[in-house]
């Protein structure tokens, strides 16, 4: 590693269209022109912001590092739980490696590091049920002390996990580590543009607002490094995890299984028995068996979601079973993935309509209907994400016109100078001056 530090972002939901407005604005511009950059990265399958982080420090898919989902699936659970621990990571992580090299490590909201080896770790966590305490789940989750510090310098920027104020508060906690600590390896997640192209949709001026200020944090990041004079020796690599989709419709398929007996509620209306269960990542869906070698239920479950794909709305793009979908790297315990198609998503809700139209008001979508969302097949047309290294372990000037997130981390490692052990992916040594 000729850089004594390294910094990676991750600007959720920051697509490879949107490099079309990054190379017009200066900081971006500066480290597209200045370093190494990939500009259609296939993201992982299911295209989700856990999945695609924790492929980013492992290296591997999510079937292989086992976070398949942002959430756990539960039985009758339709606000479960996320992936927050980095016990749910199967295998090594850059993070981990970089602390037995000796590296001092720091992590800003990344996805599925709570209760890590990470030394100055706020992590991402949320409550998402009545009984649970933000604070209590924030101090369990990450480091005691420096999670207070920054609260008390910053905590009155956050207005829970709204946006823009909630990139707000990651960016002045960024700048006062990176002055107060400067960690030799430091993970930033950014959610801006994610938020508000759910909300508003793909184009919207709120989700193009998000890029300018993306910008502006780095252009923030790139001034701290300056004035430390640790900029020359420093790494910065900034990249995305996944695109989104504009979005119209919604598939409800567990109020087909409960139409059809497959799915049994009290008389409060909740789960309480499933012969088939489907889980919504979004843009695609899981269908779990409660009996996955019952031939006979599989049979007919299979026959009905040929049924929905046969709609005349043409809804589904396509059904994978068992081999095909350990094949896309994804949940090996599901029995079925299901593409929605364009305009469409799945959700889990057991009433109502097979499909309905979402529905939304003059500020955004209500309940939880997204305007645009991922969750989506990796081949889809357009829906790439973005790779830039910048510093001296990178190229200048190198520009490849595709990639693969598997290959971020054992590439990031080499930097490094520590091995990812089983990894899917491979380094990228055009990109590398090493």
């Amino acid at each position: 590693m000729k850089s004594k530090y390294m910094i990676v972002i991750s600007f959720d939901a920051v697509s490879s269209d949107d490099l079309d407005i990054l190379k017009t604005l200066p900081n971006f511009k500066k480290i597209i022109e200045g370093g190494s950059l990939i500009k259609n990265v296939e993201s992982v399958y299911p295209t989700l912001t856990y999945p695609a982080h924790a492929t980013i420090v492992t290296g591997k898919y999510p079937k292989n590092h086992g976070i398949i989902d942002n959430t756990i699936f539960k039985v009758g659970d339709f606000n479960p739980n996320w992936y927050w621990y980095r016990k749910d990571i199967k295998g090594e992580t850059l993070y981990d490696l970089a602390k037995e090299k000796g590296l001092t490590t720091c992590s800003l909201l990344w996805p599925v590091t709570g209760r890590s080896s990470i030394k100055y770790n706020l992590a991402e966590i949320f409550k998402v049920k009545p009984h649970q305490n933000q604070l209590i789940q924030s101090i369990c989750a990450g480091s005691l002390f420096y999670q207070l510090e920054l609260n008390n310098k910053f905590g009155h920027i956050r207005r829970g996990i709204t946006q823009p104020a909630l990139d707000d508060f990651v960016i002045e906690a960024a700048k006062y580590t990176l002055d107060k600590y400067s960690p030799e390896l430091m993970f930033i997640h950014f959610t801006d543009v994610d938020t508000n192209r759910h909300h508003y949709g793909y184009s919207s001026k709120e989700a193009i607002d998000g890029l300018y200020r993306h910008d502006k944090r780095l252009g923030e990041i790139i001034k701290v490094l300056e004035e430390k004079k640790i900029f020359k020796d420093t790494d910065i690599v900034a990249l995305g995890d996944h695109s989104q989709i504009d979005v119209n419709k919604v598939i409800k398929l567990n109020s087909l299984f409960k139409e059809n007996n497959l799915i049994s509620v009290n008389r409060k209306g909740k789960v309480s028995d499933y012969e088939a269960l489907c889980k919504s990542v979004d843009g695609s869906a899981y269908v779990y068996l409660k009996n996955p070698k019952d031939e006979t239920i599989k049979e007919r479950v299979g026959d009905l979601l040929k049924g929905v794909e046969g709609n005349e709305s043409k809804p589904i793009e396509f059904i994978l079973e068992d081999n095909e979908i350990l094949a896309k790297g994804a949940d090996p315990n599901a029995s079925f993935m299901i593409e929605a198609s364009k305009s469409f998503y799945f959700v889990d809700d057991i009433e109502g309509a097979l499909i309905e139209e979402v529905q939304a008001d003059e500020i955004g979508v209500i309940d939880h209907r997204h305007k645009a969302t991922h969750g989506y097949n990796t081949k889809k047309d357009n829906y790439g994400t973005f790779f830039i290294g910048y510093g001296k372990d990178f190229k200048k000037g190198v520009v490849l016109d595709k990639g693969k997130l598997i290959n971020h981390g054992p590439t990031l490692a080499k930097v490094l100078g520590v091995e990812l052990k089983d990894v899917d992916g491979e380094v990228v040594v055009e990109i590398l001056q090493i």
